[in-house]
């Protein structure tokens, strides 16, 4: 049975109307097939998360929360100078080995002249110390000779002394009898004498060409030491010259700064006039043809995800249209949040949870970067195949 309310010029009444038995089942199996439907939509949606789950979610992990990297090169110079001129702009595209900044050489050039100057000036007194070790050797043999010499007027006074000490006792002992005058006696006495005084000359010569011949051979091992197992060229002083010769050449080659990789150039900071110090950057040179992407994945995220897996990308600039096609290459040291400068957690021991993110490399194909280049920072859309 139904109510009805009429209102008629300010006047409510209510009637009531008898349902008849049909309407009210048409009214029940109507709701009964809304209840059914809404079951049926239930289990169609659940069969259809569970497939997807199956097929597609359980195979693949993606993320939104990626970046375009690269090995960034600075460009420092490794001798000081003013500059004289750069021959880039930013975001100029240049080549390994392109000239990108020069300094005035005049220092440079005269350095490699004073040390051109002392490898020669090196060369030549090891020139002579062979020369002289040569000299030294005659010197050697000389004083060798002179000993040798005075070897034989030592034995020629030994000789003498004895003929004279002979002569002096047969005197002596004839003088008794008188058959020697003592003038005779005298002058055997005197040439005795003599002949001592020269065996002591005698010695003392000897000793001295010995000393002579020590001293020369002496002086020789000192100027061989400077030369020993060496020619002029392997000379460690001619070495050393050589040395600070090429230093100040290779110093002469920096005045010139080149890139060191392809790539384009970015925050140039150096101005004509400005004076170079070692260390100082100058500009930044991007390697695009070797960018990649850091995927900051959640850690609930990664526990299938492997070194090697195929990763599929796309980037904000261009949009779905183009596709890129990488690898992963590895997983970062730690968290955002561990390396962060505030850290998660205070001294007051206040910690909330949060999931975190753990930085994955991924490799992108050479090829495709040519075709579409990316720049660092870009935003990338990345799905992880973790099926293989």
């Amino acid at each position: 049975m139904t109510k009805i309310t009429h209102v008629v010029e300010h006047d409510v009444y209510t009637t009531t109307e008898e349902e008849s038995p049909a309407e009210e089942v048409a009214r029940k199996g109507k709701r009964k097939r809304l209840f059914l439907a809404l079951g049926a939509s239930v289990v169609v949606l659940g069969g259809l998360y569970f497939a997807y789950d199956a097929i597609f979610a359980s195979r693949y992990v993606s993320t939104d929360n990626a970046y375009v990297g690269a090995d960034v090169a600075q460009v420092t110079p490794l001798v000081a100078g003013p500059v004289v001129e750069v021959t880039v702009q930013d975001t100029q595209a240049v080549k390994r080995g392109d000239v990108l900044v020069r300094l005035d050489d005049t220092d440079a050039r005269l350095a490699l002249a004073e040390a051109e100057a002392a490898l020669q000036a090196a060369e030549r007194r090891v020139r002579g110390i062979v020369a002289t070790d040569s000299g030294l050797a005659s010197q050697v043999a000389a004083r060798g000779a002179e000993r040798a010499q005075a070897a034989a007027r030592l034995a020629s006074r030994k000789a003498d002394l004895d003929k004279a000490r002979i002569d002096l006792e047969r005197r002596e002992a004839l003088a008794a009898s008188g058959s020697v005058s003592g003038e005779e006696l005298t002058s055997a006495r005197n040439a005795f004498n003599i002949a001592s005084a020269n065996l002591r000359s005698a010695e003392a010569e000897q000793a001295l060409a010995a000393a002579n011949q020590s001293a020369a051979a002496s002086q020789q091992r000192a100027n061989s030491a400077l030369i020993e197992h060496s020619t002029v060229d392997t000379n460690p002083e001619v070495a050393a010259a050589r040395a600070r010769r090429d230093r100040a050449k290779v110093d002469l080659e920096r005045t010139v700064i080149r890139a060191a990789v392809d790539g384009v150039v970015t925050r140039r900071q150096v101005q004509v006039g400005q004076r170079a110090q070692p260390g100082t950057v100058l500009m930044m040179i991007v390697p695009t043809q070797q960018a990649y992407v850091d995927a900051n994945f959640k850690e609930v995220q990664l526990a299938k995800v492997r070194p090697g897996q195929p990763v599929t990308l796309h980037s904000d600039l261009y949009g779905s249209d183009v596709e890129y096609h990488g690898k992963v290459v590895g997983f970062s040291g730690g968290t955002g949040a561990a390396f962060a400068v505030v850290p998660a957690q205070n001294a007051t021991g206040n910690w909330i949870k949060v999931v975190q993110r753990l930085p994955v490399r991924v490799a992108l194909d050479p090829k495709e970067l040519a075709q579409h280049p990316l720049r660092v920072g870009l935003s990338m859309n990345v799905t992880v195949d973790v099926s293989e």
